[in-house]
């Protein structure tokens, strides 16, 4: 996989330097929270203002101090529902979603060691719309707000069992079967998808099929956000709890097992983490693609690939991209509102275009 053309990836060249010292790392990271953490706050003061329906920004910031228990809003009673119950449900329930993808994404580049790699690359997200667009097409989502993303949750869940299981047919694993039985998975679940669609004859129903699909967070509430909040967060720590095991199994398997790496029960740990919470993303946001690939690659690029600093930051950038993403859509074509998963697809289609042609540039040179 590493020597074929387009999938040739992260080499040694961007693997983690042996001579970075622990200052060096905490100092990366303490740089790109800062500046990640001020491009998030001013990004969810921008979001809480901005809309269909324009807020002050003054009022938009005195009611988020409000809402962390600093002050009284200056905002009317309408603006502050507005910001209360509609924006800020979506604005964290993005925030949460573009933090799952992007640590997500970090950790498939990394394991496949391929940056083209995404965290959908295994069907967890076509496993996820098919479940979705289950509960959607049979009326089970019309009883319960919370019965689309499980049916979601289930469908990425099985997706994922099914992919592991032929993977490790005859007691052997082997990254590259895995990456195959993904593909294959993932066009078996489109195909379901599409089926679906085409036999439902109900045009509302198809139509909001199709929204889900696209990607969006106009329907979220705050028990989106509770739910899911928890779970991406505590997926997310395991995985950076791992992430200096990951440093060294990028250089080398053999290495990471001479140093006392159990390989095996991380590369696993790692993998079905960032299942879980790609899962709980796309269960509560529809597809949105490109954020798990464009994110960690441009945080790689500029902080480099030790993955002590890398996914943190990804997780980080993730939810500023998303944020920013989110907040763009609904100005974009206001009062209309242009779904997230088609402008984050605008921007990352043409970055993943760039990434093939660098590999292949690179491939030639080798």
């Amino acid at each position: 996989m590493e020597q074929s053309g387009v999938f040739l990836s992260v080499r040694i060249e961007n693997s983690v330097d042996k001579t970075v010292t622990g200052s060096t790392v905490l100092r990366r990271l303490f740089t790109g929270v800062v500046v990640l953490g001020i491009g998030t706050v001013l990004m969810v003061i921008v979001g809480s203002a901005v809309g269909p329906v324009n807020i002050p920004f003054s009022h938009a910031i005195s009611t988020l101090f409000e809402v962390v228990g600093i002050g009284d809003s200056t905002a009317e009673p309408t603006e502050y529902a507005i910001i209360k119950s509609i924006r800020l449900p979506r604005i964290f329930l993005a925030l949460f979603v573009g933090a799952a993808l992007g640590i997500a994404g970090g950790i498939m580049q990394g394991l496949f060691r391929n940056a083209m790699a995404d965290p959908g690359i295994i069907g967890v997200s076509s496993g996820g719309a098919v479940g979705a667009v289950a509960a959607i097409a049979s009326g089970v989502s019309s009883i319960s707000t919370l019965f689309l993303p499980l049916f979601a949750v289930i469908g990425s869940s099985l997706s994922m069992a099914v992919v592991f299981g032929i993977a490790s047919i005859g007691g052997r694993f082997s990254m590259a079967t895995l990456l195959l039985v993904g593909v294959a998975v993932s066009s078996f679940l489109a195909a379901i998808t599409t089926a679906i669609i085409i036999l439902t004859d109900n045009l509302n129903v198809q139509r909001q099929i199709i929204f889900w699909i696209t990607g969006g967070f106009d329907t979220a509430r705050w028990e989106s956000v509770q739910i899911s909040g928890p779970i991406i967060i505590v997926g997310s720590l395991v995985t950076v709890f791992m992430a200096r095991d990951l440093n060294v199994m990028l250089v080398s398997e053999d290495e990471a097992r001479a140093l006392g790496v159990r390989v095996r029960m991380v590369r696993n740990s790692l993998l079905v983490s960032a299942s879980l919470i790609t899962g709980t993303a796309v269960a509560f946001s529809g597809i949105i693609a490109f954020v798990g690939l464009v994110v960690p690659h441009v945080v790689r690029l500029v902080v480099g690939a030790d993955h002590r600093v890398l996914l943190p930051l990804s997780a980080l950038g993730g939810g500023l991209f998303m944020v920013a993403a989110d907040t763009a859509a609904r100005i974009i074509l206001s009062p209309a509102e242009l779904r997230v998963g088609v402008l984050t697809a605008m921007i990352g289609a043409p970055f993943f275009i760039y990434l093939l042609i660098q590999n292949r540039s690179r491939a030639s040179m080798l």
